[in-house]
């Protein structure tokens, strides 16, 4: 199969390390120019040199915030793919998680897509074509005790995906979600390491104390959902990719509104 994205214009969002980033060199390696994002300088302009063309460039900015959306607005007003891929996390015990980290996952993880998907749409409308990812999580599925907020942030993706697929039926914009699972990504190495990129930040920022990061590593590790890969091991960040460079091309013209499986096995059901 030759995916040929040439003269299509993506955006990832956090695409500076991890997950993203391998979407963004995946649909780059196939012809589109890609924009880059994070909130750190250094790492987007990093990236960028990474993919070294000038078919990529980046944006600096926290998508996580309506003003972080308002400025990737106002520096790329049209993009022919979306991969909402930005996300944040932190395993806490339900009891333990307050007001602020429910509301700060929920803009991260779900309105920096909603916010610009709405605005990214009209012009696909317009031209005609379009692709819509939204990079969701097993969790949303086979929910973690530890993680219950997060899950329900990735639950409400695979929503906003399917609800924004069937409001564009009968055009050429499809919208998917990826259920990823257990990946050996930049933000997993971050929560590992505790560092300001992910996990180790949002665990700091809600009250768990990182000299009790260990365990708490080590119990999501041994959890059902790490334990039950049928590969018996992490995805890497390219096979996630591959699955979101084939959704964001000519040839998945068919697969609207689906949740799609990127999982390793993980999930036990068979649909």
């Amino acid at each position: 199969m030759l995916i040929d994205l040439s003269g299509r214009t993506a955006l990832v969002t956090g695409s500076s390390l991890g997950i993203g980033f391998a979407i963004a060199r995946g649909l780059h390696a196939a012809g589109a120019t890609v924009i880059l994002n994070g909130r750190d300088r250094q790492r987007v302009e990093a990236a960028v040199e990474k993919l070294g063309s000038d078919r990529a460039r980046g944006v600096t900015c926290d998508v996580g915030t309506l003003a972080g959306c308002q400025t990737m607005m106002a520096a790329e007003p049209g993009v022919d793919i979306l991969v909402n891929n930005v996300g944040a996390f932190g395993p806490q015990s339900f009891l333990e998680v307050p007001d602020e980290k429910w509301f700060q996952l929920y803009e991260v993880n779900v309105m920096a897509g909603v916010r610009l998907s709405r605005y990214y749409i009209p012009g696909m409308i317009d031209r005609g074509w379009g692709r819509l990812l939204f990079i969701s999580s097993v969790d949303a599925v086979q929910v973690p005790e530890n993680m219950v907020d997060y899950a329900a942030t990735k639950l409400a993706q695979v929503a906003v995906s399917r609800g924004i697929a069937q409001s564009l039926r009968g055009t050429r914009i499809t919208s998917n979600a990826l259920l990823v699972g257990p990946t050996h990504s930049a933000g997993f190495e971050g929560f590992v390491g505790a560092s300001d990129y992910t996990g180790g930040a949002v665990l700091e920022r809600v009250g768990v104390r990182t000299d009790d990061l260990d365990s708490v590593i080590a119990d999501h590790l041994s959890s059902p959902t790490y334990q039950s890969t049928i590969i018996g091991r992490m995805a890497s960040c390219d096979e996630v990719a591959n699955m979101a460079v084939y959704l964001a091309s000519e040839q998945a013209a068919i697969m609207t509104g689906a949740a799609v499986r990127v999982d390793g096995g993980v999930l036990r059901g068979t649909l």
